[in-house]
């Protein structure tokens, strides 16, 4: 039986999720983007905005359909908001966890969350829903990730880590352990940060330090 998906967003992250998707077994049947954005995929048809989205529902596949939000970078909040608008349209919002990458037992994994290849998940870490742990991306035991983080490729948590909401943790940032990152912060790629991050605030460098503050 085919497992239909499909995708929120139809730019690079659509990439790597429709390959992290197939190796789980789901096609993707279709892509919708709140943009006029060139199609990535010769073989989906892409869907702009939620008048798009109407359209698609009239003539969906039967049977169950999947669907996630293919948004990442600082847009957490926005990745939510698509993932529950699909729902509330009868779209399951499944847990997406790549063949090659690696989650302890005991961690805990929201709905919707997107753990891609390489990525690993260690002992007792709890992640919250729409969570994104990209490529090679490390959390490590008992850290705990709020709801819409994302963990962008190569980034390090060391132990007891704790995450806020819609937070960014950029590319080869390492966090060290039992820091505090705030709601809507933003750890810059290749940052090491050494001390808690307040909600909001943007820090980059090594040490991380303060460099400017995002709107709420």
């Amino acid at each position: 039986m085919i497992r239909h998906i499909v995708f929120w967003g139809a730019s690079g992250h659509a990439k790597v999720l429709r390959e992290a998707a197939s190796a789980l077994g789901y096609q993707l049947t279709a892509l919708f983007d709140n943009k006029a954005v060139e199609p990535p995929f010769a073989d989906v048809p892409l869907f702009q905005g939620k008048e798009g989205f109407a359209r698609w529902l009239g003539s969906k596949p039967s049977g169950p359909v999947f669907g996630l939000a293919a948004i990442g970078g600082e847009w957490g909040a926005d990745r939510m908001q698509l993932q529950q608008f699909m729902a509330d349209h009868g779209i399951e919002i499944p847990t997406l966890v790549h063949p090659a990458a690696f989650v302890s037992n005991d961690a805990t994994l929201g709905r919707g969350c997107q753990i891609l290849a390489g990525a690993v998940i260690t002992a007792a870490a709890r992640l919250g829903q729409s969570c994104i742990v990209n490529t090679k991306a490390s959390v490590d035991h008992e850290c705990q990730l709020s709801d819409g983080v994302h963990i962008a490729p190569g980034a390090t948590l060391a132990g007891c880590v704790h995450v806020g909401a819609c937070a960014m943790i950029g590319a080869g940032a390492v966090v060290l352990p039992r820091i505090r990152i705030g709601a809507n912060a933003i750890v810059g790629a290749g940052a090491v940060v050494t001390r808690d991050v307040p909600d909001n605030a943007v820090v980059i460098g090594n040490p991380a330090r303060f460099h400017r503050w995002r709107s709420a």
